[in-house]
């Protein structure tokens, strides 16, 4: 009974279990159970079972805020991401996330839905916990979350595209060469009609860069952009419905038509069964992402697959590289120039 006393307990109104108390338990120093949660490369796998298994017994919780404060850094990492609800962005948070928990750091996401000032309020928000790292989306911010960035003190990444004149460290694509590489596809399989559908979320400035990129290669075939804004309010399977049913009114109508993502090329393609056009024999479609349902629709939808996770895991292995937590040439490499792969598929 005396022994069950003397078991430092967690009971309502006593206050949350300490670390001191986790060290007595499994008879180490405060310091090795500090190093257990922030360091755990340099404590041995014995005593990291021991330590882990008091910590799992007691429910014991770092107090990631105050360790934070004492050594002016935290265990966390920012991310700002245009949108989490959607596939485009999964498997780059993903791979991020899984690459720095593997070595004692936690992701905390945020979402901008491509609006600059939301994307200014959570960098704001998210300096002011002291990350140990940052990461953003591409290159399009407001003059506040450029100052913000320029000023932090702390490894910055670039992430989902390739600017190698600005400071942080890039990890992504051209999406200017995506563009390209979807309009030459479709001018190589003899379509010469061919339209750009964007984005119905009035901020996707990279979506922006890939119709730039179907734009200039067209003129340089001698052929005429042809471009076509969604609503902004529309969700992109309706934004998809509302480009395909305005573009196949024209006469002549589009032989193929590029949308700048797969949910919008879906909401097309199943506007024009809906109307009973045959499709790549009326009129051809590509998308953007290679989302999961791309190969399961009727036609199954040609695409771009851009390198999602690799792009979230070398980005967190050149987050872990500056903190040290990695072994790394020096400096760490900052450009991380990465390739998209055309899908061809049944819709071209």
């Amino acid at each position: 009974m005396a022994q069950d006393q003397d078991r430092p307990r967690k009971r309502r109104g006593a206050g949350r279990v300490t670390l001191n108390q986790v060290a007595r338990e499994a008879g180490v120093s405060a310091i090795s159970v500090s190093r257990h949660f922030n360091q755990p490369e340099q404590v041995s796998a014995e005593l990291r079972e021991r330590i882990q298994a008091v910590v799992e017994r007691l429910g014991y919780v770092p107090n990631l805020v105050a360790g934070g404060l004492a050594s002016a850094r935290g265990r966390i990492v920012g991310m700002v991401v245009p949108n989490i609800s959607g596939p485009i962005f999964a498997n780059t948070i993903q791979g991020f996330s899984d690459t720095l928990a593997g070595h004692g750091y936690q992701l905390l996401l945020a979402s901008s839905y491509f609006s600059t000032e939301q994307e200014e309020s959570a960098v704001r928000s998210f300096l002011g916990w002291s990350p140990a790292a940052l990461a953003v989306t591409s290159h399009f911010h407001s003059e506040g979350t450029e100052k913000l960035l320029a000023d932090a003190d702390i490894p910055l990444v670039e992430v989902w595209d390739y600017q190698p004149r600005r400071t942080p460290i890039q990890v992504g694509f051209l999406h200017y060469d995506v563009g390209v590489m979807s309009a030459r596809h479709l001018l190589d399989k003899g379509y010469r009609r061919i339209a750009f559908v964007q984005n119905s979320a009035a901020g996707d400035f990279s979506a922006l860069d890939r119709r730039d990129g179907y734009a200039d290669t067209l003129r340089e075939a001698g052929l005429e952009p042809w471009v076509f804004v969604p609503s902004s309010d529309s969700a992109p399977f309706e934004a998809g419905k509302q480009a395909m049913q305005h573009l196949m009114k024209r006469t002549p109508w589009p032989d193929a038509i590029i949308f700048a993502n797969d949910n919008l090329a879906a909401g097309g393609l199943l506007a024009a069964q809906r109307a009973g056009l045959r499709m790549p024999e009326d009129c051809a479609v590509m998308g953007f992402g290679d989302y999961a349902f791309a190969e399961l629709l009727l036609p199954s939808l040609t695409t771009v697959r851009p390198p999602s996770r690799e792009i979230g895991e070398i980005a967190a292995q050149r987050v872990l590289q500056s903190l040290g937590a990695l072994p790394a040439e020096q400096p760490v490499q900052r450009l991380n120039r990465l390739a998209c792969k055309l899908v061809e598929r049944e819709s071209t």
